[in-house]
């Protein structure tokens, strides 16, 4: 590949204000705008969950990764309450600022759950969905959910929990443990994570996603791509999703946990490439 078009692929950072927050965001590539938003946990950001995938994404697309605020490096102000109205009007901000009218929302997680937000919120910025391991509706708190609720920096502490989300624990390299655990160490990492998620119970914990009635008024193509063996999100939200979103087709992979987009690169590249081509 010429130097030059890897260049073009490779991801750029730049710093946009959105939301009254410094948002870091990751860029690349040109073409039809999809927006990639990250999933919650320690230590997690755009370049975490998306860096893989970012170079073979935009071959084909205009690849806008930011770290939602309270996440990555786009911390807020000391005394920032993070919530869903701050997420939403931060992407919507974001994708004024790049001077986007409208992109597909590609979210992991929590990432997943802003989309349908944002969706409901502003249909009319976008254009399509694509929603991995989302949760909808209202289920039991997981052991993934949990952990990171109580994390306290700490390296190996790290490492347990990352290996939790992926189905073969080999794919959480040193690299990746090191990497999450710097970033989870910043003072005010966890605010965000923890005004998203309730405080685990000594039992049961109820934890809320998107209702699932709203999810019957979203008129957009959706696909839907969840891990069989999620430890996170349990794989029966996928189903909800699918049945409550008019057009939404869903693909579910076997042998793979919390991360679809890390576990099953090539096919996850495959889902979304032929889901763009038919918008």
């Amino acid at each position: 590949m010429p130097q030059s078009v890897a260049d073009h692929l490779a991801p750029r950072t730049r710093v946009v204000e959105a939301g009254g927050i410094l948002t870091n965001v990751l860029t690349a590539g040109s073409g039809r705008p999809i927006v990639l938003l990250h999933g919650s946990g320690p230590g997690v950001s755009a370049a975490a969950n998306w860096s893989e995938v970012i170079p073979a994404l935009a071959e084909d697309f205009q690849v806008i990764a930011p770290d939602i605020a309270g996440f990555g490096a786009s911390l807020g102000p000391v005394g920032t309450t993070y919530g869903i109205k701050l997420w939403v009007r931060q992407l919507v901000e974001l994708l004024d600022a790049l001077e986007v009218p409208s992109a597909t929302l590609l979210g992991n997680s929590f990432g997943g759950g802003l989309s349908l937000a944002a969706t409901l919120k502003h249909p009319e910025r976008v254009d399509g969905l694509i929603l991995l391991g989302t949760p909808v509706g209202t289920f039991e708190m997981t052991e993934g959910l949990r952990s990171g609720w109580h994390y306290e920096p700490d390296e190996s502490e790290m490492r347990r929990i990352l290996q939790i989300f992926a189905h073969d624990p080999a794919l959480v390299t040193e690299d990746m443990v090191r990497t999450r655990y710097e970033a989870s160490a910043r003072p005010g990492a966890q605010n965000a994570y923890r005004r998203l998620i309730p405080e685990p119970g000594p039992e049961g914990t109820p934890v809320k996603g998107v209702p699932e009635e709203s999810l019957q008024t979203i008129t957009q193509p959706t696909l839907i791509l969840h891990g069989r063996e999620d430890p996170v999100i349990p794989v029966e939200l996928a189903w909800r999703a699918a049945h409550h979103i008019p057009n939404a087709d869903l693909k579910v992979f076997s042998k793979c946990g919390h991360w679809v987009q890390l576990e099953r690169s090539s096919e996850f590249l495959c889902e979304v490439r032929e889901f763009l081509g038919r918008l």
